[in-house]
């Protein structure tokens, strides 16, 4: 399967992003009725958000597609770093 291109609109989706700044407080960035919701703390939005997903510090509910196009278009980098 190496090589071969996606289905169209695979991976399109909406992403909603919960940074966490303590117990009950947080930061919501994105629709309520995303494809997937991320979920990082904040001390955690500095790092590559691959390594993050990678080391079980970047926790996703969803379409883990439309969470991969995230994190490969940058989108994911762009958010968490205004944040970090």
């Amino acid at each position: 399967m190496s090589g071969a291109a996606p289905a169209a609109g695979a991976t399109a989706g909406t992403v909603q992003y919960h940074i966490v700044l303590g117990k009950k407080e947080e930061i919501v960035v994105g629709p309520a009725d995303a494809d997937v919701v991320v979920t990082i703390a904040k001390a955690d939005c500095g790092l590559d958000p691959n390594v993050a997903y990678m080391q079980g510090r970047l926790k996703a509910a969803g379409h883990t597609g439309v969470l991969f196009a995230a994190l490969q278009s940058g989108e994911a980098a762009e958010v968490l770093q205004a944040h970090a």
